[in-house]
């Protein structure tokens, strides 16, 4: 019962501070924290500890591939080099030096116990970073390499502490034996995912059942993460490339129900664990700070310990973030190098009056490979980042989940234990307070332009016409879609003509009329009504139900229709 009311509390206090972080424009991972803090030293609140095993099993796993499964592998790809050094180098490099650090600063804490402990504490959680930038509109690019970066890095630090703590307990030969063990965790976890990711979309491909999908859906983060972890690979990162798999393939593999459902689930299951686990590191604070054994180091020694951990891990990251920005911005010389070099090959080929077997297949190899270099480029161009961008992403580094579960899987041998855990809390508390709580004001006063709406809106447009011209064209042969002893009456095809443009007529009113006006423009006069009649038949539908004249099977199949009609016609933020 205590438990069960606890859970209750818990959501109660995950929504209402969702809502109020919308309404005062606090994220709401920093307000949770703060909850959380001030809870844990109310007179007689109980201590809250969860188990790590609990987070980096039953929490992490379903956290990341809810993230992953929504990350675009085209945005991804463009961004590799960002992503990667961020993720892999910076992560790496963090590890050491903050474990150097440590180690002079902590007598008698071997270098292995120390590396394992800047493992912890060298992950960024890009939660509240990409919450702020999407609400104050960050360039649409450096919301990409956040969000990537805080899909690998976990990756790399929990493999990093496991061979860390295999130093330390003499499981490791020397550098050679720790290097081969990263590269092994890597690759197994790569294969594990992505043939994870290749099996269970295939069967979920079979299913005709959303409530069947849906249930695999929900396993598919264990069914990646416990295979990697019993091959001593990373579970983590095999979950992310199931996830990222998944989510570039449910477009063309998936029931549309499937994607729909799978959208809402791990939207709700996303929400609760990443709020919940915020919630979870103020609640924490006091506990640790009751375990401290003052005689070996004071709460305070080991606070200010953490803080300068903290501030190394900062100007790390500046130090490194600087120079990757300027080799973003020199990132489009050289595709444009390479655009060229493709240009120039596919108008050799075409100047040639005929072309063999070959040469035709090389010139749809180059065309294809043309056409995705153009567009890199004409991304580079459009979202090429500055000083500006590079001092935003250097300020995100706001340390969160994994540094949390992390720091309480470090081993009871290792020494000053529950100082290193608090050290961990430490750095994760101020980065999630101080450079968290001041991102807003920074990317106000720096005026960084995000996302440019108009020409959003005019390449939609164009995307909905192009999907409407290839649409259209299976209408001018009906018969093959129906068979040849159907007769298609014209009123049917018109109408479908006429509904298939309505998503591209509106496109183009978005594009073409302010705001003020695309209040009264034919789409949304259609809309309205739309919307109006279908409440006139909701108000019938609970009418007929209140008479009981019709079965409960046949009143909630109308149900169904409807909500699904409303869903439909209700404007999404942003349209």
């Amino acid at each position: 019962m205590e438990l069960g009311l606890l859970g209750i509390i818990g959501i109660a206090v995950l929504v209402g501070v969702a809502v109020l972080s919308k309404r005062v424009g606090v994220a709401a991972p920093l307000l949770l924290v703060v909850v959380g803090i001030g809870f844990s030293f109310v007179p007689g609140a109980p201590r809250f500890t969860i188990p790590d095993e609990w987070i980096l099993t039953g929490i992490l796993p379903p956290l990341l591939y809810a993230a992953a499964i929504k990350t675009p592998v085209t945005d991804f790809r463009r961004n590799l080099t960002p992503i990667a050094s961020l993720s892999v180098a910076l992560v790496v490099v963090s590890a050491f030096v903050t474990g150097l650090l440590l180690h002079a600063l902590l007598p008698g804490l071997g270098l292995a116990a120390a590396v394992a402990l800047g493992a912890v504490i060298s992950p960024p959680d890009a939660v509240a970073a990409t919450s702020i930038g999407r609400r104050l509109g960050l360039p649409p690019r450096l919301l990409t390499v956040l969000e990537g970066e805080g899909l690998v890095n976990d990756a790399t630090a929990l493999v990093l502490l496991r061979s860390a703590i295999a130093a330390s307990a003499g499981a490791l030969a020397g550098v050679g034996a720790a290097v081969a063990d990263f590269a092994f965790a890597v690759v197994v976890a790569l294969i594990v995912g992505y043939v994870v990711g290749v099996v269970t979309v295939f069967v979920r491909s079979r299913f005709d059942d959303p409530v069947l999908d849906t249930a695999l859906s929900l396993a598919v983060p264990f069914i990646a993460f416990i295979p990697a972890e019993e091959l001593h690979a990373s579970g983590v990162l095999a979950v992310v490339i199931a996830g990222i798999y998944t989510g570039h393939h449910s477009a063309s593999r998936l029931d549309a129900r499937a994607r729909i459902s799978d959208n809402v689930n791990w939207r709700t299951v996303q929400f609760l664990l990443e709020n919940g686990v915020f919630l979870l590191i103020g609640l924490e604070v006091r506990g640790l700070l009751q375990d401290i054994d003052q005689s070996l180091l004071t709460v305070g020694q080991t606070v200010l310990i953490g803080l300068l951990a903290t501030l190394t891990l900062i100007v790390l990251r500046f130090l490194w973030v600087f120079p990757l920005v300027l080799l973003m911005r020199r990132l489009p010389s050289r595709a444009e190098r390479r655009t060229l070099q493709l240009r120039r090959g596919l108008g050799r080929l075409k100047q040639q009056p005929t072309l063999d077997a070959r040469q035709k297949r090389r010139k749809r190899v180059l065309t294809r490979l043309y056409q995705r270099r153009k567009a890199d480029l004409d991304l580079e161009r459009r979202e090429g980042l500055g000083w500006k961008g590079a001092t935003v992403l250097g300020w995100s580094g706001m340390r969160g989940v994994v540094t949390l579960a992390a720091a309480q899987s470090l081993p009871e041998s290792f020494a000053y234990r529950e100082q290193l855990v608090l050290i961990a809390f430490t750095v994760a508390v101020t980065t999630l307070l101080v450079q968290g709580g001041t991102l807003p004001a920074l990317i106000r006063v720096l005026r960084i332009e995000g996302i440019d709406v108009g020409s959003d809106h005019e390449e939609s447009a164009t995307l909905f016409d192009e999907l409407r011209t290839e649409g259209l064209r299976v209408l001018d042969d009906p018969q093959a879609i129906m068979g040849e002893d159907v007769r298609v009456d014209e009123e049917v095809l018109d109408r479908v003509r006429t509904d298939t443009g309505r998503r591209s007529e509106f496109e183009w009113e978005r594009a073409r009329l302010s705001e003020q006006k695309l209040v009264r423009s034919p789409h949304r006069q259609y809309r309205d009504l739309r919307l109006a009649v279908l409440a006139a038949e909701r108000e019938a539908l609970l009418a007929a139900r209140a008479r009981g004249t019709y079965s409960s099977r046949v009143l909630a199949r109308a149900q169904r229709v409807l909500d699904v009609e409303e869903t439909r016609l209700r404007p999404r933020s942003g349209s």
